[in-house]
């Protein structure tokens, strides 16, 4: 199994086959606008412009789950991000990460990259998994973890 297998609603509301990154490095996000980690869209798109040519994307997901951190529609979110950090990676619709709704997407990376202790859930906004050309993840990342600090493994998949 890999990510390939799901889909997504980008944030226009369009249905993406998660195939269509096959080959790529994947950085996997869940986001918010309201967040003490929201500075970190202008790292990711710093990540994002440096290594994209190289066969790297990051996939954004906003989430309302954490203390209503992500509470805006699409539109607002899409504006949001561009206005104040201009994102160009792909962003998608917002999701649920944790719990019976959670995306199917969601709920496969928290099994295959557990946290801290095992720990299957995911904690909060900014929690990053890497995915490898594969379509498999390769490791977790916590919200502290800076983007710069993924530096490493990115280089390394790619």
């Amino acid at each position: 199994m890999s990510i390939y297998q799901f889909n997504a609603l980008s944030i226009a509301g369009e249905e993406i086959p998660l195939s269509s990154y096959e080959g790529k490095t994947v950085l996997i996000v869940n986001t918010a606008s309201k967040c003490g980690f929201t500075p970190q869209f202008g790292e990711l798109q710093e990540l994002y412009e440096t290594y994209k040519d190289l066969g790297f994307v990051i996939l954004g997901f906003p989430c309302n789950q954490f203390m209503n951190q992500e509470p805006g529609s699409e539109e607002e979110i899409e504006s949001f991000c561009r206005l104040n950090y201009g994102v160009t990676f792909p962003m998608f619709a917002k999701v649920e990460v944790n719990g019976e709704d959670a995306h199917q997407l969601f709920s496969y990376l928290a099994k295959e990259a557990p946290g801290i202790m095992g720990s299957k859930s995911i904690k909060w906004n900014f929690t990053k998994f890497l995915i490898g050309r594969d379509g498999k993840p390769v490791k977790r990342f916590a919200p502290n973890d800076k983007p710069v600090d993924l530096v490493k493994d990115i280089e390394y998949l790619l």
